[in-house]
């Protein structure tokens, strides 16, 4: 996962011409929780976009969330249609390396889920998670409701404060709806549920000693919140 190292992002001209159709093959039911892995899902549910480095390790922090319905890994915020695993790592797409999340609203919500994308690894870094260098490891939120920005944006500013505190500068994650990001596209079959396959794989996430705070935006700005149990082991 560590072969990547283009820091610089590349522009639209610059990207590989991708392909016209997905170039294998992908499931079609999560491996641990049995649901659809490419939908349809429960009516209701509702999607967000992750990017925190290897999409290996930040994919088992949010299946094991209650309200969760379906993850998957894939390739999103980039130019080239289709790509590879190869060809992203070269840092030529303009993706990263991206988890889609979805959920129950009923029973989570886009709160409790960036609690868990923001104590679990470093948002300050560019383009970059721990070893994993290049513009593929880059931190991203692609929100799919344009009611979930104001979440977004008030849960970074928030955190922003924490991370100061602790002395690290300025969170650099990149924050866009889905819309302007673009294709989500699914990565191929061995990355999907990636560390249930191959528990002693390697993963580089884990808790970075900081809380995110719960109930940082306005009751008139989203939705009534939801109690949500503790996470399963």
């Amino acid at each position: 996962m560590m072969f990547g190292r283009s820091t610089t992002m590349v522009t639209r001209e610059q990207a590989l011409p991708g392909h016209s159709e997905r170039p294998f093959a992908v499931p079609t039911t999560h491996e641990v929780l049995g649901t659809p892995l490419q939908g349809p899902w429960p009516e209701g549910s509702r999607v967000l976009y992750i990017a925190m480095g290897c999409f290996w390790g930040a994919e088992r922090i949010f299946w094991r969330l209650p309200g969760v319905v379906s993850t998957a890994v894939g390739y999103m915020g980039g130019y080239s249609p289709n790509p590879t695993y190869e060809e992203t790592c070269t840092g030529r797409t303009g993706h990263t390396e991206a988890v889609q999340v979805v959920y129950d609203p009923t029973v989570t919500d886009v709160e409790h889920l960036l609690k868990a994308f923001w104590e679990n690894h470093d948002p300050t870094q560019v383009n970059r998670q721990g070893n994993d260098i290049g513009s593929q490891y880059r931190g991203a939120i692609y929100w799919t409701d344009p009611a979930d920005e104001a979440v977004v944006r008030a849960s970074r500013d928030a955190f922003n404060d924490v991370v100061h505190a602790h002395g690290y500068g300025d969170i650099t994650t990149e924050l866009r709806s889905a819309e302007d990001a673009g294709p989500f596209y699914y990565a191929e079959t061995y990355h999907q549920q990636y560390l249930h396959k191959n528990p002693g794989g390697y993963c580089n996430h884990g808790p970075n000693g900081m809380t995110c705070q719960i109930g940082i935006v306005r009751q008139d700005q989203v939705p009534a919140q939801v109690d949500v149990a503790p996470p399963r082991g």
